[in-house]
């Protein structure tokens, strides 16, 4: 019989147990990666590039107009998850407008794209599946494949020919390519058709997480995978979200019906959650109508996002070339990116800013959101504002 003897019990004072993050506290600031919250109030007169409003919808009347009918309508909340109490006819209504505008046979509406990334990278993957996932993958994919119980390889960024390599070599009876459409860092846009031809050569799905491109790419928004030839095919996921082109709240998958029946029946972020508010759903509802009868703002927000780039290279900043709405501008260094956003939110201008680890490559970055509201008047107003308060070694040399 084995003697066991019980451990010497550990006294610490009850507030004492969360001390280690004091510490993990003073390393982040040691780095320069500290975060805080920063409330903004409904009139701020800050010209705002730090959202992801990429239409200027979010305020538009049609929009808020269709979320105050709505939450009147059904009330505040969904009251359930979708499967009890939580699916209203707004909901259904969505969901065939959105599928119909994106090409897609079906659609199901989640609570956020997070959740919506989540459901589809858990549902439609086992351990008889191998991922294959580009390195430059937001944060709610990653987490998607580190639960999906999978093989999962990490492909290097934006690189056909190193997925098909990895598809090539498989020893798992199933495979999903996963990619961002646009990368949010830079707002390059994916290799979306040559990934499409890599994955089928290997008969593997494809799975495209397109916040940055519905309402931006494609015919009158209509997404990345519909610029790309791809709306519809039958081996394609879409995850979008709902609170970036469309101005609310939310997110969905698009995708085959049989794709959609089987996350209705089994993906827990769905199953367990409770289901979109009315006024969000509304508000999705009104701005994708308000999108299909003014086509013209998806081209808008990309050229606004051209001529930032344009006047910010030509002030002598590193700014990336944007396939969609998206534009970044290196700074020197983590510390030097939060200043220089400080500086120019006091000047009257939010940007964001993207520091390590939220930056894949390690290289911190203002981000711009290009939004297709923006007057020419104010777009000379963000670039002279960037200029002037760029930090040393942010400029281009030679």
């Amino acid at each position: 019989m084995v003697n066991r003897t019980a451990p010497e019990p550990r006294t610490l004072a009850p507030g004492a147990v969360f001390d280690w993050l004091d510490e993990t506290a003073e390393q982040r600031a040691a780095a320069g990666l500290t975060r805080t919250l920063r409330s903004r109030p409904a009139d701020d007169p800050v010209l705002d590039l730090a959202g992801n409003d990429y239409l200027g919808l979010t305020r538009h009347p049609a929009v808020t107009g269709a979320a105050a009918e709505a939450a009147l309508r059904w009330g505040a909340g969904a009251t359930g998850s979708r499967l009890v109490t939580g699916t209203t006819a707004l909901h259904t209504e969505l969901e065939q407008e959105l599928a119909d505008f994106c090409g897609a046979e079906a659609a199901l509406v989640f609570s956020s794209g997070y959740t919506a990334n989540l459901a589809a990278l858990t549902a439609l993957t086992d351990p008889d599946t191998l991922i294959v996932s580009d390195a430059y993958n937001h944060a709610s994919l990653i987490d998607g494949c580190r639960l999906a119980r999978a093989d999962v390889h990490r492909a290097p960024h934006s690189d056909p020919e190193a997925v098909a390599g990895i598809l090539g070599g498989r020893e798992r009876p199933r495979a999903l390519v996963v990619t961002d459409s646009v990368f949010s860092v830079d707002g390059n846009a994916a290799p979306l058709a040559e990934l499409a031809s890599a994955a089928r050569r290997f008969g593997a799905a494809l799975l495209v997480d397109d916040a940055h491109g519905l309402g931006v790419l494609g015919p009158g928004g209509s997404g990345a995978p519909a610029a790309a030839g791809l709306a519809g095919s039958p081996d394609l996921v879409t995850t979008v979200t709902l609170s970036k082109s469309l101005g609310s709240q939310g997110g969905a998958v698009l995708g085959p019906r049989r794709v959609i029946r089987h996350l209705t029946e089994t993906a827990r972020t769905f199953i367990f959650d409770t289901g979109l508010a009315p006024a969000a759903a509304g508000a999705a509802l009104g701005a994708l109508r308000l999108l299909r009868a003014e086509p013209h703002r998806a081209e808008r927000a990309r050229e606004v996002a051209r001529t930032l780039a344009a006047r910010l290279t030509a002030a002598g900043l590193h700014a990336s070339t944007p396939d969609a709405a998206v534009v970044s501008v290196r700074a020197p260094g983590p510390e030097a990116a939060l200043g220089w956003a400080a500086d120019c939110r006091r000047a009257g201008l939010a940007v964001g800013c993207f520091r390590p680890p939220s930056v894949p490559d390690g290289v911190s970055r203002l981000r711009l959101t290009a939004r297709g509201d923006l007057t020419d008047a104010q777009i000379a107003q963000a670039v002279r504002t960037i200029a002037a308060t760029a930090p040393e070694g942010s400029r281009a040399t030679g």
